[in-house]
Order: structure tokens, then C-alpha cells, then sequence
């Protein structure tokens, strides 16, 4: 059966991990470098992505992200480099394009805190099986309602990308033409819209009723098949992340001082 979530089967360290230590991994490393306030700390929180990213061997999923990531960074450098309201001290010029050093500062904080974000969620996301976190949130005592719901924000963009993959194979064959240049990826494009959204509420009834017939609001107490719980390396790894968050406060209030 094919999977319908972007988790990357692999036996790896982060695999192996509890759900909660990645989440409090996404937590901090986003919070580090808005307490400490340094480039440095970005580097050091995207260096330390990097190396779990390598260690979870995710490098090749990863990079398709990265490079859209970059798309909508560029465009934040260009608008606050040529009109951030700061803009005084000219840095270089392209053209009739003046880019300011203010302003490439200030979109230089926004595109490392975008990419920061990026891979610490991606570490996360591509190394924890849905099915796996929705078992540690109801264990946690989180209500099924909540899991579900987070279980399906995980699912639904491989799944409709599956739709859509499927539809267009459909219309492939019945011989519209979904390759050439952007007009023509365009006018593909459109007819798929409305059998995807489609596609994904038939989807979502189906799901639905399943749940309900397998007692999904049932009161009675559930049993699990395992039993998660936070090991030695969860402990280890949430350890080292607060020491981590520690020495960024400290490093801030050292700056003020």
C-alpha cells in the first residue's frame, strides 16, 4: 500500500525518536535565535538541522523544499533592499536598482528565519510516522478529535498530489496535453481543479464513516499495541536542546549588560 504521508522510512536516530523530542526541537530551534537575536545562532540552529537532516539520510526530500524556499526569500531581499522604510546607507547598485544595507540586513534575519523554520519542521515531519504521533498524543491524553486533525494536515498534501497525479494520467490518456511550456502547463492545470476538490470531500466523507464505524467516538477507554514513552536518547536529545535555549538567553542578557 502506498503511503499518503511525506514520512521517510528509514531506521535512522530521528526515527527512532519520540515524536514529542522532534517537536520540542522545532520549538526551540525556532525560539533560539529570536531570544539570542545573532546571525550566529541562525547559523548554528541551521548547521544543527543540516546534521540531523544528513543523519536521518532525508538530504535528497529536503532539497526540493529548500530550493522553493529560496523563491519567496529572493523576493523578500528584493523588496527590503530597494524599500525597507530604514534605507540609508547605499551598499551596491545593479543597474538602476540601489540596494540598501539596512534593508538586506533586515530581509538577511527574515530569509534565514524562513529557512530556519523550514528544515526544523522538515526534520520533524519527514522523520515521524503520523500514525505513530497520533498514538503519543492520545497517550499524552490529547482528545482523538485533536489527533486526527493533526494526523490529516500531514496527509493531505501527499494525497492530493496522488489525485492529482491520477487525474492527469486520466487525461493523459483521453489526449490533453499536460508538458510544454508554462501556457500549456496552465491550461492543464485548470481542468484538474475541480476533480481534486472533488476527489478530496468524497475523500473526506469516506474517511469519515470509516472512523466512525471503527468506534472513533466511542467513551470507552482505548488500549494501544505500544506503549510509547520517552527513552534514554529522547531525555539526551531534550537535555542538550534546553542547554542549548539556556546559553541563548544567557547570550542575550549578556548583550544588554
Amino acid at each position: 500500500m502506498k503511503s499518503i504521508s511525506l514520512y521517510v522510512d528509514q531506521d535512522t536516530f530521528l526515527t527512532r525518536l519520540h515524536s514529542f523530542s522532534k517537536l520540542y526541537y522545532i520549538v526551540v530551534a525556532i525560539i533560539i535565535p529570536l531570544i539570542g537575536g545573532s546571525l550566529g545562532l541562525y547559523g548554528l540552529c541551521l548547521g544543527l538541522s543540516f546534521c540531523l537532516i544528513i543523519a536521518g539520510r532525508i538530504v535528497k526530500r529536503v532539497l526540493p523544499l529548500i530550493a522553493f524556499s529560496f523563491t519567496i526569500i529572493l523576493t523578500v531581499f528584493l523588496i527590503h533592499g530597494l524599500f525597507n522604510q530604514e534605507n540609508e546607507q547605499i551598499l551596491f547598485s545593479l543597474g538602476p536598482l540601489i540596494f540598501y544595507q539596512e534593508g538586506l540586513l533586515y530581509a538577511t534575519k527574515i530569509g534565514l528565519n524562513i529557512l530556519n523554520m523550514l528544515l526544523a519542521f522538515a526534520v520533524f515531519v519527514l522523520t515521524t510516522r503520523p500514525a505513530v504521533l497520533v498514538d503519543d498524543l492520545e497517550q499524552a491524553g490529547f482528545s482523538p478529535r485533536f489527533g486526527y486533525m493533526i494526523s490529516s494536515v500531514f496527509q493531505i498534501i501527499p494525497q492530493m498530489m496522488g489525485t492529482m497525479n491520477t487525474i492527469m494520467d486520466a487525461q493523459r490518456s483521453r489526449g490533453l496535453e499536460t508538458e510544454g511550456n508554462l501556457l500549456v502547463r496552465t491550461r492543464a492545470f485548470i481542468p484538474l481543479i475541480s476533480p481534486v476538490v472533488n476527489s478530496s470531500l468524497i475523500n473526506t466523507r469516506e474517511r469519515a464513516i470509516a472512523l466512525e464505524v471503527r468506534g472513533f467516538d466511542s467513551k470507552q477507554k482505548k488500549t494501544f499495541l505500544q506503549d510509547h514513552k520517552l527513552q534514554r536518547e529522547d531525555k539526551l536529545f531534550m537535555a542538550f536542546m534546553t542547554i542549548l535555549l539556556i546559553g541563548s538567553v544567557i547570550w542575550r542578557i549578556t548583550t544588554w549588560l
